[in-house]
């Protein structure tokens, strides 16, 4: 026979819980009650209410999508041709495009070509002329000049060149030494005009089998400051003459001059980009500013910090005045000082190969997962919150406020936030989405029982949106309700009472809706 005291009998008691305010995108262990751990087409649009995306626009299809960007135009590389606003307006090669402005001209990698929105006339970068041509003595700013010209019949050299080009000479047999690059000081017709003695020749000059030719660097990444372009590839930077971006070997000790300087560090350029009045370029392990408006007093300075990870030199864009791109750590912000990590939402997810644009506000990036998908994520900079959307593998992005993307697909489309929606453009039908709140502990190690929820939601007329729940994780998802209304009310949902270590809730919407609170009617019980 026992004896002593009788058991203990635990005391139930109830609480309730109310939510009125959600975060964003926290895929994470560490996710809190109320915290989202999964989302689809989500939006932070109205917070602190949880809301679906806007619904984007559908603006063009690409049989060949290579390449898109905005000025006051839309401009987009379709297989072998360039459009402006859907119109078709020069060749291109079969390739993906990067694109830089200058004043009113686009200029296109890897083409080498400009485009002049204003006048819209196009050429090449680079200029070139073969054949046999005369080195002799000529004039130069009209006085007789020594071993200073090259004439060559029919040549019209203004064609081709202008006075200030540094052309690379080639082909020159009879003195070695004639095959330099050298810049042109004056054109007339057929003759080209250099400064005395600028050239061996024997007494009265000497014919001889050539190549002259403009030359624009192989480059891998592009940015424009101060009326020139800059590009990196390897571990050289390039600076084109000033107002000139189809010289990049003219060296006169000027305040004009192109500029050229090899970093000196391991590796290969990443991405670069102009930022805070000076350009930046990235290595994986380094930052790299340059520093003055002149090449008399460009510096480069570097810091071994985090920079853009191989592949994503698309990721860099500027929203809400700083600087975003995807590192080896995951995305970060930069202000000009060390990068910050902003991915302790993305949890042990890792992600390469990004693809960003910004419409001011919004860091909008598409990344490759560790499983070989992408996703599309937003980070809004005025509260500081992910949401996750689709997964819409991005190529290109374009423009700021009108912000568009062109996607591996061929579509064009065009942000639900924008400013300006084109005539033409097509919204899209009732998109999906999806949201799953992380474990609800509600505070408590013990089991736990739910009884009702209340939700206050307002849906779109033809919205719809169903409520599930799952328990401890059993990887079972069991509908509650499905909810449908025009107007804002408030829905109570009961459900059976199912002792729990934890559960979760998850929202199947299509249509618009916003979620205003959240309360959890439960029961607190013993541990066992």
């Amino acid at each position: 026979m026992r004896s002593g005291l009788p058991p203990m009998v635990y005391g139930e008691r109830k609480q309730k819980s109310q939510q009125i305010q959600f975060g964003g995108y926290h895929h994470s262990v560490t996710a809190q009650d109320g915290e989202i751990w999964d989302m689809k087409n989500m939006s932070g649009e109205f917070f602190p209410l949880l809301s679906p995306r806007k619904q984007r626009y559908h603006v063009a299809k690409l049989a060949k999508p290579n390449g898109l960007y905005m000025t006051d135009k839309l401009y987009w590389a379709d297989g072998t041709k360039l459009y402006e606003n859907g119109t078709a307006i020069m060749d291109v090669t079969d390739s993906r495009k990067q694109f830089v402005s200058i004043g009113d001209r686009i200029i296109i990698f890897p083409d080498k070509v400009w485009y002049n929105a204003k006048t819209q006339k196009h050429g090449s970068l680079e200029a070139k002329w073969s054949g046999s041509a005369k080195i002799q003595d000529g004039t130069y700013a009209g006085i007789a000049a020594k071993a200073n010209t090259i004439y060559a019949s029919g040549a019209q050299w203004a064609n081709r060149f202008k006075p200030g080009d540094a052309v690379s000479i080639s082909g020159c047999k009879a003195h070695p030494q004639n095959n330099k690059t050298i810049i042109i000081r004056e054109i007339d017709g057929d003759y080209l005009r250099f400064y005395e003695n600028s050239f061996a020749i024997k007494s009265g000059g000497e014919s001889e089998a050539m190549t002259i030719q403009r030359t624009v660097p192989d480059m891998d990444y592009l940015c424009t400051r101060e009326n020139r372009l800059f590009g990196c590839k390897g571990d050289t930077i390039y600076v084109s003459k000033w107002g000139d971006e189809t010289n990049w070997n003219v060296f006169d000790g000027l305040a004009s001059d192109s500029f050229t300087v090899n970093a000196g560090s391991a590796g290969a350029f990443t991405g670069c980009c102009s930022f805070k009045g000076y350009c930046c370029f990235f290595k994986e392990n380094l930052i790299y500013k340059l520093y003055g408006d002149l090449p008399s007093n460009y510096q480069l300075m570097d810091s071994a910090s985090l920079g853009v990870t191989d592949g994503s030199g698309r990721s860099l864009a500027i929203a809400g005045e700083v600087l975003f791109y995807l590192s080896r750590t995951g995305i970060v912000s930069y202000s000009g000082g060390f990068p910050q990590s902003i991915s302790k939402a993305f949890g042990e997810d890792q992600y390469r190969n990004a693809v960003a644009g910004s419409d001011g506000r919004r860091y909008r990036v598409s990344m490759k997962n560790s499983a070989g998908g992408y996703v599309m994520f937003v980070y809004d900079t005025a509260t500081g919150m992910w949401h996750k959307e689709d997964d819409m593998q991005v190529l290109a992005f374009a423009g700021d406020r009108n912000l568009y993307w062109l996607d591996a697909q061929g579509n064009v489309w065009l942000d639900g936030n924008a400013a300006e929606i084109p005539g033409d453009a097509v919204k899209e039908t009732a998109i999906e989405s999806m949201v799953e709140f992380g474990d609800f502990v509600e505070g408590s190690p013990n089991k736990k029982g739910t009884s009702k929820f209340q939700l206050r939601m307002e849906l779109e007329a033809g919205a719809q949106v169903e409520v599930q729940i799952q328990f401890d994780s059993n990887g079972v998802w069991k509908t509650v309700a499905t909810l449908g209304a025009s107007q804002k009310r408030s829905f109570y949902l009961p459900i059976v009472p199912r002792r729990c270590d934890h559960f979760r809730l998850r929202l199947v919407g299509i249509g618009q809706w916003k979620l205003f609170s959240l309360v959890r009617k439960i029961y607190i019980g013993s541990e066992r």
